[in-house]
């Protein structure tokens, strides 16, 4: 009994033992190369789009033209302004409209004149390209303190923020490029102080 035991624990060993070597693997010469090719698919970044307002010069010098026995006029005209939208029609929120509004400072003197003040500048907007779909508009014109309204009230100057330009369905224009400017114009008394004078015109993009 003893003797046989021991013969099956030999023989199991064995067994064991060459099991191992059988799985073990090949051994590389000295100076071999073994490559191991690695790679990595990279997906495009993806920006989303946005609405934004540029304006084609920072400056307009108003000359005098138009000029009548009791009311002075100096005119100019707005330069271009640009609205971008890059944005696809799923990036714009539901029921969303933009508009570029617009509204002036006073005129102050270099000289210490008395200001001018800003309801003495108009503008007439006017469209430049619309795109096709019909959905982006100018504003109405504004007219000047010292002139009779052309429409209900519009008699204000740009004093508040007016309507340069605008679009209610964001959504059914994204993705275009849409531009605008206006005819300035300035009227004053006509005994108004000579000088230089300026104002800041600021135009503000909202959606």
């Amino acid at each position: 009994m003893k003797k046989r035991k021991l013969f099956a624990s030999v023989a199991a060993g064995a067994m064991v033992i060459g099991s191992v070597a059988a799985a073990a693997p090949a051994s590389a010469e000295p100076g071999d190369n073994a490559d191991v090719e690695v790679t990595v698919d990279i997906e495009e970044i993806t920006e989303p789009g946005v609405l934004a307002l540029s304006v084609a010069g920072d400056s307009v010098a108003l000359a005098e033209d138009g000029s009548t026995l009791l009311v002075r006029q100096f005119v100019g005209t707005l330069p271009t302004v640009t609205v971008t939208d890059t944005r696809t029609a799923d990036e714009v929120p539901a029921g969303a409209a933009w508009a570029v509004l617009g509204s002036a400072s006073d005129f102050v003197g270099a000289a210490g004149q008395e200001p001018i003040g800003a309801g003495h500048l108009g503008w007439r907007p006017k469209l430049l390209d619309g795109g096709d779909t019909g959905l982006v508009s100018e504003g109405e014109e504004v007219v000047t303190v010292v002139d009779e309204p052309t429409q209900p009230g519009n008699n204000v100057g740009l004093v508040d923020q007016e309507l340069l330009v605008s679009t209610f369905d964001s959504g059914a224009v994204a993705g275009g490029e849409y531009t605008v400017n206006a005819e300035l114009f300035l009227r004053t008394p006509a005994d108004v102080a000579a000088g230089e004078y300026a104002s800041t015109l600021t135009l503000s993009l909202f959606e």
